[in-house]
Parts: C-alpha cells; structure tokens; sequence
C-alpha cells in the first residue's frame, strides 16, 4: 500500500512539473507566435501596398508614354496597358482631366477591392488618371498565400515547440522525481523500524543530491545517538549492579541474624550508599551539562581566576594523596559562566589526581593565544594507551588502567561537554608511564558573540 501511495504521489508530482513545463511553454510559443504573426502580416501588408504602388505606378508610365506617341488619348494605343493589368492580375482603368473614361479592363467595374490612383503625367503636365483595383490573382494571391505560409509556418514551429517542451519536461520531471521517490520511499523504510535504509548516492541536481547527503547524515547522527544511549542504559545498569548487589546482600545477611549490625558493617553499607548518591549526581551533572548551552550565565571572568579557586577546592584532596599540585596561572580573560568552569576544572583536577600515583606532581597552567583562553592541566601519572586515548571523552567509557579506580567514568565527558557549550575544545595527548597532558581551549573576550 506504501509503495502504491509512493508510486501515485511521484507520478501525480511529474505529470504536474511535466504540464507546468509544457503550460509555460505554451504560454511562451503563443506570445512569440502572436508577435511574429502580427509583425510578418504587417510586414507583407508593407511590402505588398508598395508593389500595388509600384504596378500602378508603371501602368501610369505606359499609359503616358501610349499618349506621347500619338499626343492624344482618341489616337493612343492603350493595348499595351491592358496587357500589362492582365498580366499583373489587376483591373484598371484611364480617365482624362475631365473624367471620361478613356479604356477601362471588362471587370473594372465589378472589382469591389480598394482602388490604387496614380495620376499620367506626361512632360511636368497632367493628362488624367490610371486607377487600379487588384484582383484575388496575381499580386493579392501572390500577398494571400505569402501570408498563409507564415502563419503555417508560425503554427508548425508553435506546435513542434509545445512536443519538445513536453518531452523535456517529462524528462525534466522524471529526473526530479524519481530521487524524491527514493527518499519517500527511504523515509518510510526508516519510520517502519529499518534503521539501515540510506538513499546513498543520487543521480540527480545539486540540490537533490544535497538533500539525500543530509538525509544520510541525519540518519548515521541518529543511529549513533541511539547507539549512545543503548550504551548508556547499559553502563548505568552496570554501575549499579554492584552497589544495589552489596547493599541488598548486606541488608539480608542483617534481616537473616548472619551478620550483626556492627559500625563496620554498617559503615560498609554507608559507603555503598554513598557511592550510589555520587553515581546520580554524576548522572544529574551530565545531564545538566548536555543543557548547559542553554542555561549558561555568561559573564566576563578570567580563567586564572577559576582554574584558582577549583585548585584551592582539591588542595587538602592532593595533599592526602601525597601530590604536588603546581600553578603556572597567567591572566587569560574571557566570556562565560564561572560556575560550570569552575566544574570543568575541577574535573580535569580530579581526573589528574585520581592516576598520579603518590609521589607525583599535577601542573595547571593558564594563558593567553590567538585562539583565545588556554587551560592545560599536565600530571605525571600512568599515561593512557594511544588505542585508548580516542575514547576517554565518551561517556561511561573506562580504559583498562581505570578498571581499578573508583568513579563513574563520566568526569571527562562533562568536561568535554562542558568546553562545548562554551563554544570551546577539550584535547587530550598522552604517553603510557609518562602521564597525561589536557587542554582546554576556549573563546577569549575579545572573540566573544553575544
């Protein structure tokens, strides 16, 4: 039934480009077919009224040069004239100054056409006049078929263009449709649940083509996005396996009488609680940070100043921890929302210490480039592997040196999210056993758009 609909619509679609090519066509052939019909009859309406002059003309001359010889019209031989009408397709007729007829073709006076007049001049002295009505023969056939043959001729070329502009646009209209046939039909695919449809690639206009680009795209975008929250599902299912697993262990081992309420078992419970509440306002954090472009409060703030206050936040964490915590703060201004840069530093900071073993040193530096506002947090820590170092931005994803450590595997995902919404980056490099170096760059004061 699908198909039937898809089928219909794409036909009913090119047979409407198809007559909206042929309308314009036509439109156009009989405008062009008007104007040349009217200017090719008024220019054979020219040219014949100027040989209706010229044969009248002419009949006047021989009629002048008959009186000439004889010097009046009773003696004049007019055969000549006549001859001359007959030949041409014309009637006339002579008359004197005073309006006698002098010889006159039999039909003249039956003509009912327009009469041509010339007066006979003969010597600067008029001697009568030559009158010519033009017959349905000769010049005036001759102007009749003239002007049919045009307007045939108009008529075929009007005709011939109407075919070619229909077969163009049906062509026209197939080649548009039918890629817009295969993205319906694409389309309906992926809303019946086939995730895999992609239109790919399309022989069709720029535009076209564009569009099915696009359409690919938005699909691969939402197949990664479900792929990631398949994934998220997934990890947060699996971070919470364990604590719920002890806790629901721990309270039926009490409920039993196995075990005895004692502070240590109690405070083991605790821990796992605690450990649960610090998943969820990991949760809630990230959740906050994927809308942060949104609700950030962005005011002008130094990064030095941040990167400061979130060092002076983790000081005694580093000192329990035996490592140094170095800064290398120089002023680097620039347009955000201290509040969550102050996160973002915090957990590049944690992230630091939480794989630098005791004994070693974490250096936050701040400064200013043409890029904008730079943040690098360096330690001297295990270092990530180079497969694993694509990934640490992901959310959820722990390497293998992370498996032993506490955490839920997001702090670098917020931070990367974070950088985001403040139209900055969150770049990472890094060499096993010689520690990590991130860095954060993001938009100064100066290339701030509000």
């Amino acid at each position: 039934m699908a198909d039937a609909r898809n089928g219909t619509s794409r036909h009913t679609l090119g047979l409407r480009l198809a007559l909206a090519f042929l309308g314009v066509a036509l439109a156009a052939v009989a405008l062009l077919a008007g104007l040349a019909a009217s200017f090719a009859s008024a220019d054979v309406s020219s040219l014949a009224s100027r040989q209706h002059t010229d044969l009248t003309r002419a009949i006047s001359v021989a009629a002048g040069v008959a009186w000439e010889r004889t010097g009046s019209w009773q003696s004049a031989d007019l055969g000549p004239v006549l001859d001359l009408a007959a030949d041409s397709g014309v009637n006339m007729e002579v008359v004197d100054r005073s309006g006698r007829v002098v010889v006159s073709s039999p039909n003249f006076a039956t003509t009912t056409t327009s009469t041509t007049t010339m007066p006979i001049v003969v010597r600067g002295q008029t001697l009568g006049t030559a009158l010519v009505r033009f017959t349905s023969s000769g010049l005036a056939a001759a102007d009749n078929v003239l002007r049919s043959a045009l307007l045939r001729a108009i008529a075929g070329a009007a005709g011939l263009a109407a075919l070619l502009a229909l077969l163009a646009g049906l062509a026209v209209a197939r080649r548009i449709t039918r890629p817009i046939g295969r993205l319906i039909a694409v389309t309906r695919s992926m809303a019946g649940g086939d995730r895999s449809s992609r239109a790919g690639d399309v022989r069709a206009p720029g535009e076209l083509r564009d569009l099915a680009a696009a359409f690919d795209q938005m699909a691969d975008t939402l197949d990664r996005e479900d792929q990631i929250r398949r994934d998220m599902v997934a990890s947060v299912a699996h971070e919470l396996r364990t604590p719920i697993a002890v806790l629901q262990g721990g309270h039926e081992a009490l409920l039993d009488g196995i075990t005895e309420p004692t502070p240590a078992e109690l405070g083991s419970l605790r821990d796992e609680v605690l450990r649960l509440a610090g998943m969820v306002d990991d949760l809630q954090t990230l959740a906050a940070a994927d809308a942060a472009a949104l609700h950030l409060e962005r005011r002008r703030c130094d990064l030095a100043d941040v990167a400061a206050s979130a060092a002076d936040s983790l000081a005694r964490r580093f000192e329990a921890a035996d490592v140094a915590l170095c800064r290398q703060l120089s002023g680097a201004p620039m347009v955000g929302d201290s509040r969550w840069l102050h996160q973002l530093v915090t957990n590049l900071l944690s992230n630091a210490l939480k794989f630098t073993q005791a004994g070693g040193t974490v250096t936050i530096t701040t400064s200013q480039d043409a890029s904008g506002a730079v943040l690098e947090v360096a330690d001297t820590g295990v270092g990530i592997a180079a497969d694993e170092l694509p990934h640490i931005f992901e959310r959820f994803w722990r390497g293998q040196r992370a498996v032993q450590t506490s955490g839920s595997g997001i702090g670098l995902a917020i931070a990367a999210e974070l950088a985001r919404a403040h139209g900055g980056t969150l770049t990472a490099s890094s060499q096993p056993g010689r520690g990590t170096r991130l860095t954060l760059t993001l938009p100064g004061a100066g290339n701030h758009r509000p």
